[in-house]
């Protein structure tokens, strides 16, 4: 509320209620994937409360984030308005806390049934079409806030929910099962062994939290090079971490049909002073454009398993897009990689021959440069380099098998501050420039990166 949905406020412009401004920055990045409704709201979310009049509709207490009042305003139509402003799909995320199978199956006939009475109740509310629902997740975090299950017991929770998520004939709904917690191994094992056969994917979420601990105590803004470190070696962490939990789905699944979604991950900081804390609002800075594309290229390293990521959030929670302030808007430093990034969507990795040399700062040791290459949607080929180090200058000379170019041009996203960030009064002190430091030379590519920095390359 106020990030995407303003409803009557004329004072600032929109579209059915969604703020255009922020509409149409989304429609930049060309989003494939809309989440929702959470997180762990979702395991308290009941659908019918969010259809209907709106002023009808009961307000209730978010006992999550906040204790604020949630009134309901935005619900399973709104949503699939969002969704066709922005372009993008959607990943309905169902409640198995305390939910029940009928109550899911329900929502989904609501929203795919062509015919029958809760397809009449759509039309009557609004939207007589059905609406594809491409992805499905069973729960969230049944470890956690979706019920503090057992392995064994969430598997078996799994199973039993999935059965009721039934497509309408001639369609597909991928089922995403509620998977681990960053390092639960046991977790992911006891998923694949006993409910991977009612699933197409399982879930993994990790947060970079600099300073460790629960609950995030680390500044967004107000850190020093050791912070800087500490959390692109914490973003590097997820490099093992998938590495880990596929060998295991490889064990049940070898041929890969069960793929591993990514679909909570980013920075995780103290919230901004003077905000509320159950909002989790924070800045957004150099470092965590780093963090972004550090992840990035680590799940385009694992494509053959990793098929979907979802950064936690969009707007104005966490590791956000965009930051709005009323009737201001900002884009975040985290917004410009993934516009970088678009290149990426859909395309072919390619492998790269990367030799990099270590960042060290105090008990932390990462690989100072990142990066990654793929062929995208349009033919030609891309590649993302990071730079680490926020002091040192790198050249790196890369090798493309199969790749031959004879001219490449860039972009590089940096600052002259290792936490410079944009505000609603200077919103560009973070953004793109064309970048000049790359060259062929004897069929390798030969770039010289600048510290603190993101460049991606377009080889012709």
């Amino acid at each position: 509320y106020g990030g995407l949905w303003v409803g009557n406020d004329k004072s600032i412009p929109n579209t059915n209620g969604f703020r255009n401004d922020v509409v149409a920055a989304l429609r930049n990045l060309s989003v494939p994937v809309i989440r929702w409704p959470g997180g762990c709201f979702a395991d308290e979310y009941h659908w019918r409360e969010g259809v209907g009049a709106r002023a009808k509709r009961p307000v209730k207490v978010n006992t999550h984030w906040g204790g604020v009042t949630e009134p309901n305003t935005v619900g399973t139509h709104e949503f699939f308005e969002l969704l066709r402003q922005v372009g993008a799909e959607a990943y309905i995320a169902g409640n198995v806390g305390n939910g029940t199978p009928q109550e899911m199956a329900e929502w989904v006939e609501y929203m795919t049934a062509p015919a029958g009475s809760l397809a009449d109740e759509r039309a009557r509310n609004g939207h007589k079409e059905p609406w594809k629902v491409p992805y499905f997740g069973v729960g969230n975090e049944l470890w956690g806030c979706g019920g503090n299950m057992r392995a064994e017991y969430a598997a078996d929770m799994t199973r039993r929910y999935a059965t009721f998520v039934k497509p309408p004939a001639g369609t597909k709904i991928v089922k995403i099962a509620a998977g681990a917690n960053v390092s639960d191994y046991d977790w992911t094992e006891a998923m694949m062994k006993i409910a991977a056969g009612q699933l197409d994917a399982v879930s993994l979420h990790y947060y970079v939290h600099p300073a460790g601990g629960w609950p995030p105590r680390a500044p967004a803004v107000d850190f020093d090079e050791t912070g800087w470190a500490d959390a692109l070696s914490g973003a590097m962490h997820m490099d093992e971490l998938i590495t880990k939990h596929s060998a295991i789905m490889d064990k049940y699944d070898p041929q890969k049909r069960v793929f591993l979604a990514v679909d909570e991950w980013g920075a995780w900081y103290a919230q901004d002073p003077g905000t509320h804390p159950g909002f989790l609002r924070q800045q957004n800075t150099l470092r965590d454009a780093l963090i972004a594309s550090v992840h990035l290229d680590i799940f385009a390293k694992h494509a053959d398993r990793v098929r979907m990521s979802a950064i936690a959030q969009m707007v104005n929670v966490l590791q956000a897009m965009i930051l709005t302030d009323g009737p201001k808007m900002v884009l975040t430093p985290t917004y410009h990689v993934f516009e970088m990034y678009k290149p990426w969507q859909d395309a072919t990795v390619l492998p790269l021959d990367l030799k990099t040399p270590q960042y060290k700062k105090g008990e932390f040791s990462v690989p100072a440069v990142s990066g990654s290459a793929v062929r995208g949607k349009d033919g030609k080929v891309h590649v993302g380099l990071s730079n680490l180090d926020p002091t040192q200058t790198n050249t790196v000379t890369i090798g493309i098998d199969g790749v031959t170019a004879a001219s490449v041009s860039g972009r590089i996203l940096t600052a002259s501050a290792i936490n410079a960030h944009n505000t609603f009064t200077a919103p560009e002190t973070v953004k793109p420039a064309a970048f000049n430091g790359a060259k062929v030379q004897g069929g390798k590519l030969v770039v010289t990166l600048p510290a603190k920095s993101v460049v991606v390359l377009e080889l012709r």
